[in-house]
């Protein structure tokens, strides 16, 4: 089917790529790619590896952008790669990333590149998975190089490939992910304007994008309280501290935090308790219980005012028995915040790709993203990508994370054509400037 001369087309004219007969030219290049991106992802998912283990899939991101003739870079962040795609004129570097680091979950789905793969994970032998679609992510970006690198002599300005390792988190006692690519330099040495990136998700039909300007993802803390008192019999509680009657003063004590203390009209919060560990048996009363739980959000100022105040809450209820309550927060991923003005930007083009009817604003969400670092440090732009097949109801698909996670391959080629179309008319957008 032509196309019209329609936003994207007029985009393309303004970036160098100057008739209908180089969008055609575009078509061609994307049809090329689709069937590569579907073997590619699942030669993936059939070799899942966990976060800052992806050797094997660095190596086949790096031997695809390296025969694209790109600078390629290799174990950044541990296993990172990073391409830069130099076009043929002046322009802006914009960053386009995909994360590739599988889960420890045992694959349940009955595909014939289902993944047998096992691992050690934590002391224990795991089965591992491309649970959360990563797989995906790499090879659309991968068809999106291939595309946008066959264009580089028409370009106004250069893409910056990142393939991101342990955006799920990096093993314990480690360093990993997004965080780690820009504490080693990554956007100092490119300098990048903007970032975009995507993420498949069973929650929407296939094709289907769905984004959000401003705040889309929470931020995500761990945090663990120590309530130490002192140890006795059950049956003489005067005779010690009880850390167990002040832990669930604690926990109740903590729910106000939220209720009564922040101001939720300016954003959802959610403080949750996942664990309470302490004693042996009946009658004793421990030294101490261990509390641990996470903190969401959507507001940095109000994370900050969450942590402050679970610290003081938790301390003040201890001492008020007679104990001490011990608080450490381990700060994770930050708030994942959509640029306004690259948001506007990208809905139509997203429109264009999808269809009219196809793109969807979405409510925030809990989930985390460490995608979030690099919005953090310039302009982002992130959205997801429905892969739940026709015919099926999302609200009742496996979630992602699940050992039945499916992802209906007819996605891939949105996506694919969605990561070339946000570089290309960005780089419209600053011609156009010019």
């Amino acid at each position: 089917m032509k196309r019209l001369i329609t936003p994207i087309v007029l985009g393309l004219a303004l970036s160098g790529i100057a008739s209908a007969q180089d969008s055609a030219d575009l078509d061609r290049r994307l049809a090329q790619t689709e069937d590569k991106v579907i073997e590619w992802r699942r030669h993936i998912h059939q070799n899942p590896e966990l976060g800052n283990r992806e050797f094997e899939t660095a190596k086949y991101v790096a031997r695809h952008l390296e025969s694209l003739g790109m600078e390629v870079e290799t174990g950044i962040a541990h296993t990172g790669v990073v391409g830069l795609l130099k076009g043929g004129k002046p322009g802006p570097t914009i960053a386009l990333r995909a994360d590739m680091d599988a889960l420890p979950v045992t694959e349940q789905v009955d595909v014939p590149f289902a993944s047998r793969v096992t691992t050690e994970h934590n002391g224990e032998q795991v089965g591992v998975m491309h649970a959360c679609g990563h797989d995906t992510h790499v090879a659309m970006l991968m068809g999106a190089a291939e595309v946008l690198a066959g264009m580089k002599d028409q370009l106004r300005g250069n893409v910056l490939f990142v393939f991101q390792p342990a955006e799920e988190g990096a093993p314990e006692g480690e360093e990993g992910g997004a965080e780690l690519m820009l504490k080693e330099g990554l956007f100092r040495k490119y300098k990048p304007k903007v970032a975009f990136s995507q993420h498949i998700t069973s929650r929407l039909p296939v094709g289907v994008i769905g984004y959000r300007s401003g705040p889309l993802m929470a931020s995500s803390d761990r945090f663990r309280i120590v309530v130490n008192g002192r140890q006795t019999h059950g049956s003489l509680p005067w005779a010690g501290v009880d850390p167990i009657t002040t832990a669930a003063q604690i926990v109740m004590g903590v729910q106000t935090i939220v209720s009564r203390q922040i101001d939720i009209t300016k954003e959802p919060a959610v403080v949750s308790f996942g664990k309470i560990a302490g004693g042996v048996r009946n009658n004793i009363i421990p030294d101490n219980v261990e509390l641990v739980g996470t903190i969401r959000n959507f507001d940095m100022d109000n994370r900050q005012q969450i942590f402050e105040r679970l610290k003081i809450t938790a301390e003040n209820i201890a001492q008020s028995a007679g104990a001490r309550a011990d608080v450490t927060i381990d700060e994770g991923y930050p708030v994942t915040i959509n640029d306004p003005a690259l948001t506007k930007m990208a809905v139509p083009v997203l429109r264009e790709v999808a269809g009219e009817r196809k793109v969807m604003e979405i409510p925030k969400t809990t989930g985390a993203e460490d995608f979030s670092f690099f919005a953090n440090e310039i302009p982002g732009f992130y959205y997801f990508l429905g892969a739940t097949p026709k015919g099926t109801d999302p609200s009742k698909a496996a979630s992602n994370h699940s050992p039945r996670f499916y992802v209906d391959e007819k996605a891939l080629k949105t996506g694919t054509e969605a990561l070339t179309q946000l570089a290309l008319s960005y780089m419209a957008r600053s011609a156009d400037k010019d």
